[in-house]
């Protein structure tokens, strides 16, 4: 072509959780059966809808407004019944309906968060990081993502005294990014951890985006903050959706929550140009917003959250007690979300290390993959083909240690004892080959 038409990010636009399916796929062609741990798709893994949501979601299904447009910003009743929510909570900070924008899912709210920032704001973000953060971030920029580091000897809390520093010697930061239960660590922020954040953000004039997808799958003994409970007069973004909580992945629904707009002029205008981008789209989809206040408002909601999270919880618990001695790995257990990050030791890996793989066919294409790779990528391509388990390596999270993450959503008790079971001796085999 007589021009260029790539855009500058595009070499950044990386989704190592995804990508990897590629992979499994080949090597589920040539024979061997496949586990997927890599997605955090509740429905995947077996998790069914509580039978009431599901009632509550064919009733919809009988009203005419639910197949229609809604308004740019969302149905103006589930963002009436979402502003009180959050007022109710306590917070120094109160909302208003206009104070909300719905998007197609957090994915597409991430896109345009990103997307319209001017190209030399950045977002200093977490490390290990979400790729579609990472990748979103790096992307409207045309550069790396830049992050702070998560301490895995300090339970993958934030490193204070990398972000202060991150943030006074690059000022072209002008926003914060955080992930609260975290995702790949399952790490809950403590209010101390998330006050000193803010401050920081108060010094230095940024912006906060907090991720709250996981907000409501919390473990009993961590804190159950939102970001009205901790923001004070710093602006900031909440992001929020029913995908995980429900769970309804496929429904394609988030939103993000404002806060403190008025408080900057500068942030403000940035706003407005999030919901001038969606009014170009029209709006989001109808039909599950219009379950928001059903279900958030049904009285057994709190209980169905309760019961998940303890299911979770249980779950971690016994990936604990499977990894427990293996002096090889780090592994902290979370305190929200689905997920545990096992991180090796240092010095732990090294580019001969393999497992044996019985199909001929199936070693011969791995050892062709794991040439070039880094050393946890190689014990992830390994574990594949020995085992058919799919997991994510660490270093696809925008990160410097090698390890991987698994999620605890599989339903079936047996094959659960298995992954766990499987996964410890692999661990164990693959260090000592």
């Amino acid at each position: 072509m007589r021009r260029s038409i790539v855009h500058e990010g595009a070499k950044n636009l990386s989704y190592e959780i995804r990508e990897i399916v590629i992979v499994a796929r080949q090597i589920r062609e040539l024979g061997q059966q496949i586990t997927w741990e890599n997605i955090g798709d509740p429905i995947e893994k077996g998790e069914e809808i509580a039978p009431w949501i599901r009632e509550i979601l064919h009733e919809l299904l009988d009203e005419q407004a639910s197949y229609g447009y809604c308004d740019t910003a969302g149905v103006p009743e589930v963002r009436e019944f979402l502003a009180q929510t959050v007022n109710r909570r306590g917070g120094s900070v109160r909302i208003a309906p206009d104070d909300i924008i719905f998007f197609n899912g957090i994915g597409d709210a991430v896109a345009k968060v990103y997307g319209f920032l001017k190209r030399e704001a950045r977002v200093l973000g977490p490390s290990p990081a979400y790729s579609t953060h990472s990748s979103a971030e790096a992307a409207h920029s045309g550069y790396g993502h830049v992050t702070y580091q998560l301490d895995p000897y300090n339970g993958w809390l934030p490193d204070l005294y990398d972000l202060r520093n991150k943030v006074k010697y690059n000022d072209s930061i002008a926003g914060i990014l955080l992930l609260s239960p975290d995702n790949p660590t399952g790490a809950v922020y403590p209010r101390g951890i998330l006050e000193e954040m803010v401050k920081i953000a108060k010094d230095n004039g940024l912006f906060i985006i907090s991720d709250e997808i996981y907000t409501h799958i919390v473990y009993e003994g961590y804190p159950h903050l939102h970001m009205s409970q901790w923001i004070d007069n710093v602006p900031g973004l909440s992001m929020r959706g029913i995908s995980k909580e429900y769970p309804w992945p496929g429904a394609r629904c988030g939103w993000i929550e404002v806060y403190n707009k008025d408080k900057d002029d500068n942030f403000a205008t940035y706003v407005n140009s999030l919901l001038a981008a969606k009014r170009l789209e029209v709006c989001s989809t109808t039909l599950p917003q219009m379950s928001i206040p059903r279900v958030l408002g049904d009285a057994r909601y709190p209980d169905h959250l309760r019961r998940r999270a303890a299911m979770f919880n249980k779950r971690a618990d016994e990936a604990m007690a499977a990894f427990r001695g293996c002096d090889s790995v780090v592994v902290n257990k979370p305190g929200g979300a689905f997920y545990l990050t096992v991180m090796f030791k240092d010095g732990m890996l090294n580019n001969r290390q393999s497992l044996p793989i019985e199909n001929p066919t199936v070693r011969a294409r791995i050892e062709e993959l794991v040439k070039n790779v880094t050393p946890d990528k190689r014990f992830v391509y390994y574990l594949m083909g020995a085992f058919g388990i799919v997991v994510v390596p660490l270093t696809g999270f925008q990160c410097d240690h090698a390890g991987f993450r698994m999620t605890l959503l599989e339903t079936n008790d047996e094959k659960r004892a298995w992954i766990l079971k499987t996964l410890r001796n692999a661990i164990d085999a693959y260090v000592s080959s």
